[in-house]
């Protein structure tokens, strides 16, 4: 039986990039979104490329982005746009997330993702992922299955608590287990585990995984470092 438990966030931990900027990008380019969303997610993202501003804060600039367009919507199509954006960007993802999943997986951990972008393109991802189970955050929907542009479950918040109470549910162990994350909503999850890896850092995780002496991973091209 797996019993021994990996959790990994996704979005710059695994993915290179971010499934849900890759989303409200496709959705407006659907006219689901205005075209003006584009815009502004591109000022988002290139004010943070400019330093003006964390990458916590540019993350919650999309999930603010996101709430205010969803409203209104059907979830038919945030499915479309996830199939159209998941098969696209598969396979950019860090090499030490996938020689790290593919040793876990060998050794018959059992594997969960937890993620802040949108649950329906996290299990859309997860179909090449193939773990165990994945956490997304869950919009509000209505009785006529449109969006109401509300928050139902956002695991950002709890990913610690949340971990304990799957690890419980699922009767597995934390004896030998892994998390692995990249800013500080993983700190939560990475606190409880046996092998907590701050993998490419935000500065606040740095800080965190130097005062509790954790493993400090850092991918730059095709090369990887331990600090």
């Amino acid at each position: 039986m797996k019993n021994k438990l990996a959790v990994f966030d996704i979005d710059g931990t695994i993915f290179r990039k971010n499934l849900a900027f890759e989303l409200i990008n496709e959705l407006s380019w659907l006219k689901v979104f205005k075209r003006e969303v584009r815009q502004e997610l591109v000022c988002f993202y290139t004010s943070w490329l400019d330093h003006n501003g964390t990458y916590e804060e540019y993350r919650k600039a999309l999930v603010k982005l996101y709430v205010e367009n969803i409203k209104g919507c059907s979830k038919k199509q945030i499915l479309e746009a996830s199939r159209i954006v998941v098969p696209f960007f598969k396979d950019r993802t860090y090499i030490f997330a996938n020689n790290l999943i593919a040793d876990l997986k060998r050794k018959g951990y059992h594997l969960i993702a937890v993620s802040g972008s949108p649950i329906e393109i996290v299990e859309e991802y997860n179909k090449y992922l193939k773990f165990d189970a994945v956490f997304g955050t869950v919009y509000e929907l209505d009785e006529k299955g449109f969006y109401t542009g509300k928050e139902a479950f956002a695991p950002t918040a709890h990913k610690g608590h949340m971990v304990k109470q799957y690890v419980a549910e699922k009767k597995l162990t934390l004896e030998d287990s892994y998390g692995v994350g990249d800013t500080e909503s993983d700190a939560k999850f990475l606190e409880i585990v046996d092998n907590p890896i701050a993998f490419n850092p935000n500065l606040n995780l740095k800080t965190i995984a130097e005062e509790k002496g954790w493993r400090i991973v850092v991918e730059k091209k095709d090369v990887i470092y331990e600090i």
